[in-house]
């Protein structure tokens, strides 16, 4: 029985999907015993593991799912929504259906951007938005979107009526459309139970530890994406992202920094954008892209990187 879609090698995913779990559990039962290990420890660990599953794990199975079977992606969907605190298969749509289609586009004629997640959706005069505004109240209302999920138990998580952007991204064809609607309703149930058995283990812990550090998580998964585009040129699919090719941070996070190559071809494996890279991107003119020196997520640390959108316009960069 063949279970890998692609590769073996994905085995580590799966196996990182299951030890977060086993981890943050152990880091709850810890608080009566240990307060400060398991608050500030424990706090920081749970920030950094679902900041990781976020940007790495579950952006990689949003695009290429690891199982040959569409019964074990289910249950991979199920498993990492509830290490992310939300749901996969609504991530997938948002994010492979809607950033994806759009590419961090700039503000349109209309006074905003097709992109929900665009870097330039709160900017002023065609300019990126404010860092501090777009990681702070984009990480809010992501939050805010979680706490309605919880709240959607009296209908048993199902996607309402009045959730137009998940219903107007799911599949428009029938029986594909019902099992995405189906997949976000089941997603959501295991972030929730999940979440009640942390309350169940400490609900100190959970409300005082847990909460505030899915937030912290959700604030470095938007600092990740404001530096995968900040800078780059909206208007040109091969500088529209900002790529990163140190050899450690792409070994341990599945070769996350190669985002422009990404970006050109997102069905790709993450073992085929190295490839990708050589093949689309190796005649493009030196210095006609932004190439990073630090990670996305230290992106604040590329002091002196360019703005390409303003270049081209005549400006000064």
């Amino acid at each position: 029985m063949r279970i890998w879609k692609h590769t073996p090698k994905d085995a580590l995913l799966l196996g990182y999907s299951l030890a977060q779990p086993v981890l943050t559990v152990w880091v709850a039962a810890q608080w009566h015993s240990s307060p400060v290990r398991a608050g500030v420890g424990g706090g920081l660990l749970v920030a950094v593991m679902t900041a990781y599953n976020i940007i790495v794990v579950s952006h990689l199975f949003t695009h290429v799912p690891w199982f040959a079977s569409a019964g074990l992606n289910a249950v991979g969907s199920l498993l990492n929504s509830a290490n992310i605190g939300q749901s996969v298969q609504a991530y997938h749509l948002t994010h492979v259906r809607n950033h994806h289609r759009f590419n961090n586009d700039p503000v349109g004629e209309d006074g905003t951007t097709r992109d929900t997640s665009s870097t330039y959706r709160d900017g002023r005069d065609g300019e990126h938005a404010p860092l501090g505004r777009y990681i702070l109240l984009g990480a809010l209302e992501t939050f805010a979107d979680r706490v309605r999920d919880v709240l959607r138990a009296h209908r048993l998580w199902r996607v309402g009526p009045d959730e137009h952007k998940l219903l107007s991204l799911a599949h428009n064809r029938e029986p594909r459309r019902t099992r995405e609607l189906r997949q976000i309703q089941a997603d959501r149930a295991a972030h929730c139970l999940a979440l009640a058995g942390l309350l169940w283990v400490s609900w100190q812990w959970t409300l005082l530890v847990y909460l505030p550090a899915c937030f912290v998580a959700l604030v470095l998964v938007n600092v990740q994406n404001y530096f995968r585009h900040y800078g780059a040129d909206p208007l040109d699919r091969t500088t529209d992202s900002v790529s990163y090719y140190g050899t450690f941070y792409n070994r341990i996070a599945f070769n996350d920094g190669y985002h422009q190559e990404h970006h050109l071809s997102p069905a790709s494996h993450w073992s085929q954008l190295p490839e990708v890279r050589a093949r689309r991107l190796d005649g493009v003119a030196p210095g006609a892209r932004i190439i990073s020196p630090v990670p996305a997520v230290l992106g604040f640390l590329h002091r002196d990187r360019p703005l390409l959108h303003r270049r081209e316009a005549g400006g000064t960069p």
